[in-house]
């Protein structure tokens, strides 16, 4: 099948777009890497520090013909996603040694978990921990001992944060290693309804408790599709997993061969050997395309809109909200999983998974086949499935049916034409809308604003009753400027419960959802912010705001000219759980629509 005029179009576009900064970029990583391998250019003494623990391995150390690999792990056993990565630097190091070759955990960066901090103050640190994740991946690749890296790491910012660094030091190949979705618990829309029965006191706080630790019940991911395993989609659809490595279940032998197998082929495509592929072959346009098709296909998180432009950017790539609202035009949305179906992520992969969706895009002209991948040459080789011949990894065909057809359905018999995702424009700003799982009826919602500056105040102007007509419920001062543009996920389930009653209301705001966010339509992202004087600034109770995204429009019927931008308090939104810390990122950072980040 040739390829889909708009992938190839919006491919050339952002290939036009990006052709100064991406060849900067390319003629920066081949400088580096015209300086073969790192550790050829250290001092005897600089090698006696790096190697002094590593007993046995000191020889292939030294003789500078034995790939080194670094470990860069964001390990701890507070984050269920992460916590399996604790064995996980030693089965690397014993496959390196069955491989010929050495591993070394290089460094260990920061991995917060945004379900423990929802509708918390630390969730103001959530978005610029990316980049300090990138930073301290950074520090660790940076004592140039490395022929290749391990990026272990799974949920919302910390693969974003990894690929950032993974570009900036793309001279050296690098492979993404995950640590698979817990399994299934209560089901997350059983889980759901207990939360709007709670937001709406019909329960308690013990019935309500009971329900999240029967959710979120084991390590591995959390199961529903936000942007945690939206994440490890695009590590395949990208070629920086191997394949079929995203949705096994820690603990499991296939989950440890998979890891051995990632390391083995770390150690076989550095510059020491004849299969050399940098991270900055894998990341380039097609590799873009091809993530944010996955993207649209799945119905994966709005978080992406924000880390796909900053994990480009470290890859000199360019991308525009307008890139994503084409591609979702074009591509149709295949899968439903939670909180765009009732399936999880265990369901989706059973029923064929990222194999067949990959398999069935490529056939129907939807992704590009001709990439570099770190398992070879060739977007292909992720149609095929993983399987254990005894313990032996071995790969087969993967399936070319759908098991499943109300979770997974080809491109030719989607669930919607279109990917869901809408760039929304007009006086109000731009701004996206995620509508796969909001009902057609309410793609359209006009309705006067009621403005809000904390997502607490939302909840209790809710408690008190004072929300019984149809409503937009505007809460801004929620960007990156303002307080790190935390997600605004706990506003769910009280917008849920608003839209039951039969009101129609809408969001529209600066800051973020969760990924796990679903059937309340929302304009989010809305740039500019409001506290970099965007029109938001300037609107008023009672003004009547148009929400269509059918048209891709966000408006208000009022007249802002004349008006003076609203001036809250915000002193406090820089003190307390470590925001001191990160006063140079919120006044340094930039826009959403470009990725919100300091560091790119």
């Amino acid at each position: 099948m040739p390829l889909d005029d708009t992938i190839a179009r919006v491919t050339d576009r952002i290939r036009e777009r990006s052709h100064q900064t991406r060849s900067t970029y390319l003629a920066n990583m081949a400088r580096a890497a015209e300086e073969g391998p790192r550790r050829a250019h250290l001092s005897c003494g600089n090698q006696a520090h790096a190697y002094a623990a590593m007993g046995d391995d000191k020889g292939k150390l030294t003789d500078e013909k034995s790939p080194n690999i670094g470990i860069i792990t964001a390990y701890n056993d507070m984050l269920s996603a992460h916590q399996p990565f604790a064995t996980f630097p030693d089965l690397i190091k014993d496959a390196a040694r069955s491989a010929g070759a050495t591993a070394q955990v290089a460094g260990g960066v920061p991995a917060m978990c945004d379900g423990v901090t929802q509708g918390q103050t630390g969730m103001e640190l959530s978005l610029f921990s990316r980049d300090v994740i990138a930073l301290a991946a950074g520090v660790g690749l940076s004592h140039n001992t490395f022929d290749a890296a391990l990026y272990l790491g799974v949920c919302d910012k910390i693969v974003p944060g990894l690929v950032i660094a993974a570009a900036t030091f793309g001279y050296i190949p690098g492979l993404f290693v995950p640590a698979g979705p817990m399994t299934s618990g209560l089901p997350n829309d059983e889980k759901a309804k207990v939360r709007q029965q709670f937001a709406s006191g019909e329960i308690g706080r013990d019935k309500l408790m009971e329900a999240e630790m029967a959710s979120y019940h084991g390590p591995g991911t959390c199961t529903f599709y936000g942007t945690a395993n939206t994440n490890q989609m695009l590590m395949e659809f990208m070629g920086l997993h191997l394949p079929g490595a995203s949705f096994v279940n820690p603990g499991t032998p296939l989950r440890d061969a998979l890891t051995r197998a990632a390391t083995e082929r770390a150690a076989e495509i550095t510059a020491l050997g004849n299969a050399y592929t940098p991270v900055s072959e894998i990341l380039d346009e097609k590799a873009i395309v091809n993530g944010l098709v996955g993207l649209m296909a799945t119905g994966g998180s709005t978080n992406l809109v924000i880390h796909l432009p900053a994990m480009a950017r470290a890859a000199g790539i360019l991308l525009d909200l307008e890139d994503f609202s084409d591609l979702s035009e074009a591509v149709p949305l295949m899968a439903k999983v939670y909180p765009n179906g009732l399936a999880d992520v265990n369901h989706f992969h059973a029923a064929g998974g990222l194999a067949y969706m990959i398999g069935n895009l490529l056939k129907a002209g939807l992704l590009h086949e001709d990439v570099r991948t770190a398992a070879g040459d060739g977007l292909d080789l992720y149609t095929q499935e993983p399987k254990l011949d005894g313990d032996r990894l071995t790969y087969g065909p993967g399936p070319t049916e759908s098991q499943n057809d109300k979770i997974l359905r080809p491109a030719s018999d989607p669930f919607s034409p279109h990917g869901g995702l809408t760039q929304l424009k007009g006086n109000l700003g731009r701004g996206v809308i995620k509508t796969s799982a909001v009902d057609p009826s309410r793609h359209i919602i006009e309705a006067p604003a009621r403005i809000f500056h904390d997502q607490h105040d939302v909840k209790k102007a809710f408690q008190n009753g004072e929300i019984t007509s149809d409503t937009i419920i505007v809460v801004r001062f929620q960007g990156p400027k303002s307080n790190g543009m935390p997600e605004l996920h706990a506003l769910t389930p009280v917008l849920a419960v608003l839209q039951d009653r039969g009101l129609k209301v809408a969001l529209v705001t600066d800051g973020r959802m969760s990924g796990a966010s679903g059937k309340v339509p929302s304009a989010i992202h809305v740039c500019p912010e409001a506290a970099d004087d965007g029109p938001l600034a300037y609107l008023q109770d009672g003004d009547i705001v148009r929400l269509d995204a059918t048209t891709g429009t966000i408006e208000t019927l009022a007249d802002l000219s004349g008006r003076a931008p609203a001036t809250p308090d915000l002193t406090g939104n820089g003190n307390g759980v470590g925001r001191e810390l990160f006063k140079a990122f919120r006044k340094n950072c930039g826009m959403a629509s470009t990725g919100g980040s300091l560091v790119v």
